[in-house]
């Protein structure tokens, strides 16, 4: 059996989730699917995956053989590239993560304009508010917000983010005025499930020292969109980043507090492994969607109004 179409088999199980799945995915049956890794297993003299009829999990040496893996077919899938030069036409699949609430909102319209235009490539969005190992998990391209680690990545800057304390109108008009943080311990607070019950501002003047507020929420809720529609709703104050509000902010049905005690604006970048810019779907991606969220997150920025 050849070691690197049973590395596949194997990337692609772990991805799908089931063998079953992989083998759908390869017009093969479960039990070819099976062989594969049972091949691999006696290569290298460890279970990989702990399976079961419906499932399969990771091992320890899994964990660490399917990152190996990638990085192998990663780099096999570059050569490959290179070797046929820079003409050659956008193919393939592209690999892209990117925070739920941004890569909902922001990438993914650009990301359907650009599969438009590239019939040849598809694409596999991943959303989630952490960070993904790029290598390990065999992402092409990421949406960052924040300040970036360093690392071997090349980043690409498409424009800045705040954070902004926000509520509705007519919830500011019924409850205490709010001109300096200290001021929202006397309010309704909307928080997010996966966040300190605390929010930390710049320092005052003539001061080093940033200001932290504590509170007890009266809602706490896992989503952004949940947190957002709450706040619209006059449930209390939200402090989130400015794309998630800035339409909401547009149409009067959020106002900005304490714009004036925010912290600096946060970068938000385009970052992929080195190497990966000479692929040429990678190059058309970056290509076709840097100048295009450069423009949306400008366009964000402005209908928040100045600071």
């Amino acid at each position: 059996m050849d070691r690197l179409d049973a590395m596949k088999v194997f990337v692609l199980a772990v991805d799908e989730g089931s063998l079953a799945a992989a083998g759908r995915k390869l017009g093969r049956s479960p039990a070819a699917v099976s062989r594969a890794i049972a091949f691999l297993e006696e290569r290298v003299g460890a279970e990989l995956l702990h399976r079961t009829t419906r499932s399969i999990k990771l091992s320890e040496e899994g964990e660490r053989y399917v990152a190996v893996c990638r990085r192998v077919l990663i780099e096999l899938e570059e050569a490959a590239d290179i070797a046929a030069g820079p003409r050659t036409a956008p193919r393939g699949l592209l690999t892209i993560t990117a925070p739920v609430v941004s890569g909902e909102m922001v990438l993914r319209p650009i990301l359907d304009a650009f599969l438009d235009a590239y019939p040849t490539v598809s694409a596999k969005l991943l959303l989630f508010d952490r960070a993904v190992n790029l290598i390990d998990e065999g992402v092409d391209i990421a949406l960052r917000i924040g300040p970036l680690a360093d690392s071997a990545m090349v980043a690409t800057r498409i424009g800045e983010v705040r954070r902004v304390v926000v509520a509705a109108p007519r919830y500011l008009k019924q409850h205490p005025r709010i001109e300096e943080p200290g001021d929202l311990a006397k309010h309704q607070v909307v928080a997010m499930a996966h966040l300190p019950n605390s929010w930390t501002f710049k320092p005052p003047k003539n001061s080093s020292a940033p200001r932290t507020v504590q509170f007890i929420p009266r809602l706490t809720v896992s989503s952004t969109y949940a947190a957002v529609a709450s706040a619209v709703a006059g449930r209390g104050v939200a402090r989130m980043y400015s794309y998630q509000v800035a339409e909401q902010v547009a149409r009067g049905e959020l106002e900005i507090v304490l714009a004036g005690d925010e912290d600096p604006e946060m970068p938000v970048h385009l970052i992929c492994p080195q190497g990966r810019l000479s692929v040429p779907k990678v190059r058309a991606f970056t290509d076709f969607t840097v100048p295009r969220l450069k423009k949306q997150f400008a366009l964000l920025k402005k209908s928040l109004g100045a600071r």
